[in-house]
């Protein structure tokens, strides 16, 4: 068990040059190597700079990476178009599609009597750990998970093993690992590297996934003085070192302590990155911590334009909608197609206000029924664009026509919490 390679910073900003060094020499220690695979995010995670390290990684080992199979666990898959645009150079004959359905085989199954331990008695089953067959069928004697550690609604702090076992995991294993952390509580995993779900995903790779050649490649990302996108930090394992150091900065540079709490938060969705509210609700999950009691919550969602990434996950948001983790928990108790779908269902908890604060959704695409129906409040997009211009707004405080807002330009690169709230 090795850490290959650790360097980061609040103030780390590595360049191109700086990076390819890094990936170099992380490659370099790990030896010869004949069959690799990469397992990197999708076009959702494109600020992760795992696009950058994907088209490395093929400079480095040429016709010796065999495949790239973009992590998109429920996602849909990836088009040439968004391919070209994240990994340019990286030939599109490389790349396979994860079949989350039916492409994916069970490594072995987590104990119903550890998982309950770790959700405190909340949940009663066990976990599967399944993984893209390719993984175990592929003959690759190098995997490469690729991605950003960043606070997550699901799992407290993004990649590390949630990338083998949700980006290339079945469809059992992600609906249970959402629901346990939904059930478990959302505002005590985010920004918390050791979690429940965190511990029940580590399990299953020490117990099943050890025979596979995974090494971690992971980014720590946020924005600098100029407001452009700087990498604080590259760490790379073949253990939870790498993980851990990432995380440990990831909470430096991506949380957000506020000494007061938020009224009226304004938050913008790029249309090239969020188009449906699976993805958009980053805007509800990462700031609700930072939320005053009958705060309003103002969702830009240009691109926007269903509600779930999956045709089936968006039919169920749109029939029971963001109600709140009772009646979510209720109706999964009587309804099968919600019972058969369980990260659905943690998704409509994890989009919930639970009636705390006020969720204003200005879709791109979608109409105020629609939006009304999922019990969003609708507001016009146009209209709310000129009065809250995300050109002429700062993340952070701002004051618009005598009214305190506070901005922030991407809730995929951060969490804010009020400090009270985080400390109860």
């Amino acid at each position: 068990m090795s850490l290959y390679f650790s360097i980061g910073s609040p103030a780390t900003d590595l360049t191109l040059d700086e990076l390819k060094a890094a990936v170099f020499r992380t490659l370099d220690a790990l030896g010869p190597r004949r069959r690799v695979l990469a397992l990197p995010p999708d076009i959702t995670r494109v600020h992760s700079r795992a696009g950058e390290i994907t088209r490395l990684v093929y400079d480095y080992y040429g016709d010796r990476l065999k495949a790239v199979l973009p992590a998109i666990g429920t996602h849909v898959p990836m088009t040439p178009s968004e391919i070209e645009h994240m990994f340019p150079g990286v030939p599109h004959s490389l790349f396979h599609v994860h079949d989350w359905r039916n492409g994916i085989v069970t490594l072995g199954e987590v104990p119903a009597e550890y998982v309950k331990q770790q959700s405190g008695g909340l949940v009663d089953f066990a976990w599967p750990a399944q993984v893209d067959k390719l993984l175990v069928e592929g003959g690759f004697d190098l995997i490469l998970s690729i991605g950003q550690v960043v606070p997550h609604e699901v799992i407290g702090m993004a990649n590390y093993t949630k990338n083998v076992f949700v980006g290339t995991g079945g469809r059992e294993g992600i609906n249970k690992s959402h629901f346990l952390g939904a059930v478990y509580g959302m505002e005590k995993l985010m920004g918390r590297a050791d979690n429940p779900v965190r511990r029940v995903m580590n399990y299953a790779a020490e117990k099943f996934a050890r025979h596979l050649p995974i090494v971690y490649l992971h980014t720590v990302v946020g924005k600098n003085a100029s407001g452009r996108l700087a990498i604080r930090g590259f760490y790379a394992g073949d253990d939870d070192q790498c993980f851990l150091r990432a995380a440990e900065l990831s909470l430096k540079v991506n949380f957000v302590m506020m000494e007061r709490q938020i009224q009226k938060a304004v938050v913008y969705l790029d249309p090239g990155e969020f188009r449906s509210t699976w993805l958009g609700n980053k805007a509800v999950y990462r700031t609700r911590m930072a939320l005053a009691d009958d705060a309003e919550l103002i969702v830009l969602a240009p691109g926007v334009k269903e509600f779930g990434e999956d045709p089936g996950i968006d039919q169920l948001i749109r029939k029971y909608g963001y109600v709140g983790t009772p009646r979510v928990l209720e109706a999964v108790k009587k309804n099968a197609d919600l019972a058969d779908n369980l990260s659905a269902a943690a998704h409509l908890i994890h989009g919930s206000s639970e009636g705390r604060f006020q969720i204003v959704y200005c879709p791109g695409h979608l109409t105020r029924e629609e939006i009304d129906a999922v019990n969003f409040k609708y507001a016009d997009l146009d209209a709310m664009m000129k009065r809250y211009n995300p050109a002429r707004l700062k993340d952070g405080w701002n004051v618009v026509d005598g009214e305190e807002v506070f901005y922030i330009s991407n809730p995929a690169l951060g969490l804010w919490a009020w400090r009270g709230r985080f400390e109860q």
